[in-house]
């Protein structure tokens, strides 16, 4: 057993931590902060009459929210930033004096008159407080863009009420006042003077209002899913569908991925965002990323019908912190049952703090009408994006849900729990959050380096010298490997990689990366080591121009996935040993994003490993590994190791960095795919296809 020595002289001995103080190591592990925005006052607008869908829009929504983050220990681990009312200027950025105007006068309106009022738009409801509210609420979104604008904080969420992405110019809708997110946008570009603004809405509602704010503007990138039924669904609009691409120079900067089904899960979110948002976005590449953050697309919502758990949205808030030096705003919009709402939104603040993100528990494989969406929604913006040009796909001309027949089987219960009908869906919800949190190791980073020394690595637990026994030798080393057997430096190298390996299975450290000198033996061991430390699933990925030899064995334990940087190195692909090549080094390109994103995530997300090895050798690009290993934290509750070829001193840093909690760096500007590389991509990615669930979008 080896001991650890910590910077705050903390010692560790085989039944943990003892008397230790790591403060230190938490406080690096979430950057400057996160924000959170917060004024109960919002809760004094709510409706005064009876109404069969109104009525699903309560303050409750946002007072538990916030008492679940107090709950949870949550609030007081951010930063907490004053809520101010909009100005009359900054509300016009966005609405009309006319439209502006009559909502003051609803501060002096009695219930009838307020009625009367509502009824003039499509609904929405008004309340004698709801203009303070509206103020309150837009002002509270503002203030969040300024706070991480302008680095005071990384990122942050503001709860807030009510709503905002329905509101249109001229008019209230779909329970919204003021368009918080669309105004917040062009708020950024006009007073911090961004030029790319990237709008994420996973709210189950198309937010027609933001889309209509920006549908000719090319500095705003628009997403949204929603439920739509082919145009069945409220707004029932065309303009809801997957054509609805944007006019004008704004053309391909709308993108609509409209769900014909009930019943959508974590699986069909993701596919969209590995095949649809992300590779469109980092093209984009934003420099802030703004999320309409409804949770009516989570189970157990009577609005949306669908079925992801609350986890889903931890795992959608860290591939989004990738983007934009971590430049994230999450503003609440929908979401009404309030069991998932809250635990919802306690997993997007947890993922924005920098905590484990949860296993997924779910199935991960997309169902035939969301595959049938994304395919179509790929086609109609292959002409506007570089990273999908290349993809050889037609239309689906008759979409399987055409005549809107549900599927047997397609439910919004909570399928993996053990339902008992005298228990409430919030008791259930609450034994499953439960189960699925993960334990937070009390040490983030752990590192096993020699020679190197830098301010980022005095933040990492460091390992005493510790050689292997006769015993681990004969275990790990076989064939030439045994050659090291006499070289005392390779074999304290090991004993300290397996030595992370040891504690991060324990859950007393999350993460750590080693410096060797001979990159293929570290990976091979580390590998050996894992499986026999009892370890069912592993995910090992192998970066720059090198071939580690390993006999695969195709029991689904092991996914290796090798990345080169050249395309003389011998393929050998089978479906748990997938070799991806480039004519070129592995950059930050195009190829590598659309690899990345289209065919490394889903393949590591299907393979649900518990454990990730990610070896970086010669001829790699700093943005690139450093993309790679972020995105990777996302999986195996962030239990990782790189390990690193020490000719590379120039990635330890950024690495480093990465592991401790520090944002992706964004790559400037965006360099284009080659076609060669892009096409022989899409072809491999059409084989793996047949094995791998999450890569099948392509119905043609």
């Amino acid at each position: 057993m080896c001991s650890f020595r910590l910077c705050t002289q903390a010692v560790f001995h085989e039944t943990g931590f003892k008397k230790m103080d790591i403060s230190k190591a938490k406080k690096n592990a979430i950057g400057r902060g996160t924000a959170i925005i917060y004024d109960e006052e919002m809760a004094r607008h709510k409706l005064l009459w009876d109404h069969p869908i109104c009525s699903f829009e309560v303050p409750e929504r946002l007072t538990l929210s916030h008492d679940r983050l107090k709950h949870y220990g949550l609030l007081e681990r951010c930063v907490p930033v004053p809520v101010r009312e909009a100005t009359d200027e900054e509300i016009l950025l966005v609405h009309s004096s006319d439209y502006l105007e009559s909502v003051k006068t609803t501060e002096t309106m009695n219930t009838t008159e307020l009625k009367t009022f509502s009824d003039n738009f499509d609904v929405a409801y008004f309340h004698q407080s709801t203009f303070r509210c509206a103020k309150l609420s837009l002002g509270a979104t503002l203030q969040l863009v300024d706070t991480v604008v302008m680095g005071q904080v990384q990122n942050g969420m503001a709860l807030v009420r009510p709503p905002g992405h329905h509101s249109q110019q001229n008019q209230a809708s779909g329970f919204c006042i003021f368009n918080n997110v669309a105004v917040a946008a062009e708020y950024a570009k006009r007073k911090h003077g961004l030029h790319r603004i990237l709008i994420v809405d996973w709210d189950v509602h198309h937010g027609q209002g933001t889309q209509y704010c920006f549908e000719d503007d090319p500095s705003v990138l628009y997403f949204s899913w929603h439920r739509y039924e082919h145009q069945l669904y409220w707004p029932n609009l065309t303009d809801s569908n997957f054509d609805a691409v944007g006019k004008g120079k704004g053309a391909g900067f709308n993108i609509n991925v409209p769900w014909n089904q009930i019943g959508m899960k974590t699986a069909d979110y993701l596919t969209a965002f590995f095949h649809v948002l992300l590779p469109i976005a980092f093209e984009f590449n934003p420099e802030l990323v703004i999320v309409s953050a409804g949770y009516d697309s989570a189970i157990g919502d009577p609005a949306g019908l669908m079925s992801s758990m609350p986890e889903c949205y931890a795992h959608l808030t860290h591939l989004l912190m990738s983007l934009a030096n971590g430049k994230l705003c999450v503003v609440l919009e929908g979401g009404y049952n309030v069991s998932s709402l809250t635990e919802s939104v306690c997993m997007t603040v947890r993922t924005l703090l920098g905590d484990p993100v949860p296993l997924i528990k779910e199935e991960l494989a997309p169902c035939l009408s969301a595959s049938e969406t994304i395919h179509n929604v790929k086609v109609v913006h292959q002409q506007y994006w570089d990273i999908l040009k290349y993809q050889d796909m037609n239309s689906v001309l008759v979409p399987s849900t055409e005549k809107l027949k549900e599927e047997e089987g397609a439910t919004n219960s909570l399928p993996i729990l053990d339902s008992d009908p005298a228990k409430s869906f919030q008791l259930l919800m609450e034994a499953y959050i439960r189960r699925i949190l993960p334990q937070v190791p009390p040490v983030r980073t752990a590192a096993a380096i020699s020679s190197i020394k830098s301010a980022v690595l005095e933040k990492c637990v460091k390992l005493e010298d510790k050689s292997l026994s006769n015993e681990e030798i004969t275990t790990l080393l076989s064939g030439s490997d045994l050659k090291c057997h006499e070289d005392e430096t390779a074999l304290l190298s090991l004993g300290r990689i397996c030595c992370i390996i040891q504690q991060i299975i324990r859950k007393q450290v999350r993460n750590g990366f080693a410096i060797s000198s001979d990159i293929s033996l570290a990976s091979r061991a580390a590998l050996k080591y894992s499986l026999k430390s009892g370890l069912k699933r592993v995910l090992l990925i192998n970066t720059g121009n090198m071939n580690i030899p390993f006999k695969s064995q195709e029991d689904g334990k092991v996914l290796l996935l090798q990345m080169y940087g050249k395309q003389e190195v011998e393929k050998r692909t089978s479906k748990h040993r997938i070799s991806l090549n480039w004519q070129k080094s592995i950059d930050y390109t195009g190829d590598f994003l659309y690899a990345l994103f289209e065919i490394i995530l889903p393949l590591a997300y299907e393979h649900e490993p518990e454990f990730i090895i990610i070896t970086v050798g010669s001829e790699n690009e700093g943005a690139a590994v450093s993309q790679l290993v972020h995105v990777m934290q996302g999986l195996a509750e962030g239990r990782s190791l790189v390990l690193i070829q020490d000719s590379e001193p120039q990635l330890v840093d950024p690495i480093a960095g990465i592991l401790l909690g520090d944002v992706a760096p964004r790559a400037e500007p965006y360099n284009p795919a080659c076609k060669e590389n892009l096409s022989s991509l899409e072809r491999q990615r059409q084989e793996l296809q047949e094995h791998w669930r999450l890569l099948q979008y392509s119905v043609n």
